[in-house]
Parts: C-alpha cells; sequence; structure tokens
C-alpha cells in the first residue's frame, strides 16, 4: 500500500495542534471563538432532539417486540439488507395450541367446542396484532430510524467539521498575536506577520462557510419535527385501529361463548367460570327453606279473610322431585354445603339434578342416592 509521506505528516501536524488548541482552551489558557447565539440555540435544539428521538424509538422497539432476542435478530437482517423473515405473534400461537387441544379433547365436547371457538379468535387477534406491528414499523419506526441513521449522522460529520475549522481559526488567531508581539521586539518579523493574517483570512472565511452549511443543517430540524409529528398521528391511528379491532373481536366471542352456554345450559348461566375466583357463590331465595313454594303432597293452610302463608317453612327434603326433567351432571370442583338444605360436592362425581317453581336459576337440587340438597349451577356441568 503507498503512503503519501508529506500528507500523512502534514495532517498529523494537524491533529496535535487542535489537540493543543484544545487542551488549553479546556485548562483556560487560549481564547476560544464563541458561535453565534442563533447557531448555539440550533445546535441544543438539535441535541434535544437527538437524545428524544432516540429514546422514543428504543422503548417503540420494545413495545412492539419485547423479546430482546428477536430484536437483536432483526437488527442483523436489517444489517445485512435481508427480508426479516415472518414471525407468528403469540396471539396466532395461543389459537393453534387451542386448536390443536380441542381436536385431541373432542370438537364435540363442551370443552373442545369452546377451545375452537376461542382459538379462532385468538388467531384473530394475533392477526390484528402483526398487521399493527407491520403498519408502526413503516411509519412510525422507519422514519425514526432515518433521522437517527441518516440526517443526524450527517449533522453530527458537519458540526466535527465545524469544530475543527473553529480551532484551525483560533490557531491562526493565536500565530497573529504571537507574530504582532514579535514584530514589536524587532522589525524583522513583519514577514511573519503578514503570513499569519493571510492565514488567518483564510480560516475565518472556511470557518464562516462551514458556519452556514451547519446552518442550514440544523433549521432542517424544524422540518424533521413536522415529518416526525406526521408519522406519530399514524401511529396513533394504527394503534387506535388495532385496539378497536381487539375490542370488536373480543365483544363478539362474549356474544358466542354465552349463546353456545345458554344452549348448553338452559338453566344456567351465561359462562362457566371458576367459583372459586368469585367473591361468593350464588345465593338461593332462601339458604335453608323454598319459600312459596307448594310441592305435590303437601298443602298449605290459611285462615279465611287473611293473605294465604305458607302453613311453615318448607325444607329442601319435602321437595318431591318432578317426573320429567331429571339431568345427569358431573361436578367440576369442590362444594362444601354452607347449611344443611345444600348438598356438598365432590369434584369429578356424578349425580342427578332438577329443578322445581320456584327456585333460583342459579340453584339445582342435586340427588346423589339418598341423599339431596341445593348445587349451585355454577359448579355442574349438565351432561343429558
Amino acid at each position: 500500500m503507498d503512503f503519501n509521506l508529506k500528507k500523512l505528516t502534514s495532517d498529523a501536524g494537524v491533529f496535535f495542534t487542535r489537540a493543543v488548541q484544545f487542551t488549553e482552551e479546556k485548562l483556560g489558557s487560549a481564547e476560544k471563538t464563541e458561535l453565534d447565539a442563533h447557531l448555539e440555540n440550533l445546535i441544543a435544539r438539535a441535541d434535544c432532539t437527538k437524545n428524544w428521538t432516540e429514546k422514543i424509538f428504543r422503548q417503540t422497539e420494545v413495545l412492539l417486540q419485547p423479546n430482546p432476542s428477536a430484536r437483536i435478530e432483526e437488527f442483523f437482517y436489517e444489517k445485512l439488507d435481508k427480508k426479516i423473515p415472518s414471525r407468528t405473534t403469540n396471539g396466532e400461537l395461543l389459537g393453534q395450541y387451542m386448536l390443536d387441544a380441542a381436536k385431541d379433547f373432542g370438537p364435540g365436547t363442551p370443552y373442545g367446542s369452546t377451545l375452537i371457538t376461542v382459538g379462532e379468535y385468538q388467531r384473530r387477534l394475533g392477526g390484528a396484532e402483526r398487521e399493527f406491528l407491520q403498519t408502526s414499523a413503516i411509519n412510525f419506526l422507519t422514519p425514526l430510524r432515518n433521522f437517527l441513521e441518516g440526517d443526524w449522522r450527517t449533522i453530527s460529520k458537519e458540526r466535527r467539521l465545524l469544530e475543527n475549522r473553529r480551532l484551525d481559526l483560533d490557531i491562526c488567531k493565536a500565530r497573529v498575536k504571537k507574530a504582532k508581539q514579535a514584530e514589536a521586539k524587532a522589525a524583522l518579523w513583519s514577514e511573519e506577520v503578514d503570513k499569519a493574517e493571510q492565514e488567518l483570512r483564510v480560516a475565518q472565511t472556511e470557518f464562516d462557510r462551514q458556519a452556514e452549511v451547519t446552518r442550514l443543517l440544523l433549521e432542517g430540524i424544524s422540518s424533521t419535527h413536522v415529518n416526525h409529528l406526521r408519522c406519530l398521528h399514524e401511529f396513533v391511528e394504527a394503534q387506535a385501529t388495532y385496539y378497536a379491532q381487539c375490542h370488536q373481536y373480543m365483544q363478539e366471542l362474549q356474544k358466542e361463548l354465552s349463546s353456545a352456554n345458554s344452549d348448553m345450559y338452559p338453566n344456567s348461566f351465561a359462562s362457566n367460570v371458576n367459583p372459586s375466583t368469585s367473591a361468593s357463590c350464588p345465593s338461593p331465595i332462601s339458604s335453608a327453606t323454598l319459600p312459596g313454594v307448594s310441592p305435590p303432597g303437601l298443602a298449605s293452610t290459611s285462615t279465611p279473610g287473611s293473605a294465604r302463608e305458607p302453613s311453615g317453612p318448607l325444607k329442601i327434603q319435602d321437595v318431591q322431585p318432578p317426573s320429567t326433567g331429571h339431568r345427569k351432571a358431573k361436578v367440576l370442583y369442590d362444594y362444601d354445603a354452607h347449611d344443611t338444605s345444600e348438598l356438598s360436592l365432590l369434584a369429578d362425581e356424578l349425580i342427578t339434578v332438577y329443578t322445581v317453581p320456584g327456585m333460583d336459576p342459579d340453584w339445582l337440587v342435586g340427588e346423589r342416592g339418598n341423599q339431596k340438597g341445593k348445587v349451585p349451577v355454577t359448579y355442574l356441568e349438565l351432561l343429558s
């Protein structure tokens, strides 16, 4: 490799004199040319823009892709100018797992059919998320990255060049000052003064030219703000669309589940949730009796001229089962009876249930052998 030794030596000399000037300025032993106030304000504004744009860009990346390994992978694909491979979203993956599980559990079972319904909606949610990620990356992340990797690098390069021109100018000023001091002592130094002043004029011209170039670039930050403002609106619009889609999908899912549960459990609840997560179980009309119910075989007495009253509190054990309407039910969770009118349950056991007129729809009468009592519907899966 060929080296231009003369140029290399010159560059090394320039670097050394700049380093000396910079050090003396820091120590306060050399004068420093200050930039005009307008240019200083532009530089401060540009630094502020760069710092906050970088923070917003990094945090948006974390928001859109929380997995740091995936972000590193995408970074290398971008640097290699290769297309980032399509990645399944968490919602799509969860939906696929639910669909696969439904095949094993049986699509015709209540659990399997519900898994299919929820799985399909999870896949829709995942698809909406994918579209949101792609839109946000194009409309918001890409413009911020272009500023940081393009415009800001150009601005930084010109600012470094301006700093070098400023150091060269101050070096020339120092030489002129020394030459004039020497000239005052000996007239033989007048030629050195002329040379130093000529170098100063050249340095001043280059400094002024570079200051103008830098000023124009820094004033372009205003247009950058306008562009980022437009991108921010597009990002918010993408978020609004995404969350609206998610809300719509969840409302549709809730309706489908509610309708399916109503068909499956006509005397039951709207959704089959684990009752252990609830604050309390549904309460029947009476914790010990069924007021106002006159089962077959039992008569009520009333006195003439008075309102019809039951002859006494009606115990659940006195209720006669109807001739029809018996159903088998599987117990989903353990349940401890709160009083003698209720029937304790063990998970996975099978019992016979039926309802009687006037009974709270959240409760059924359950029978297990010779035992009988009220049972909460939320603890049961009706089988037939």
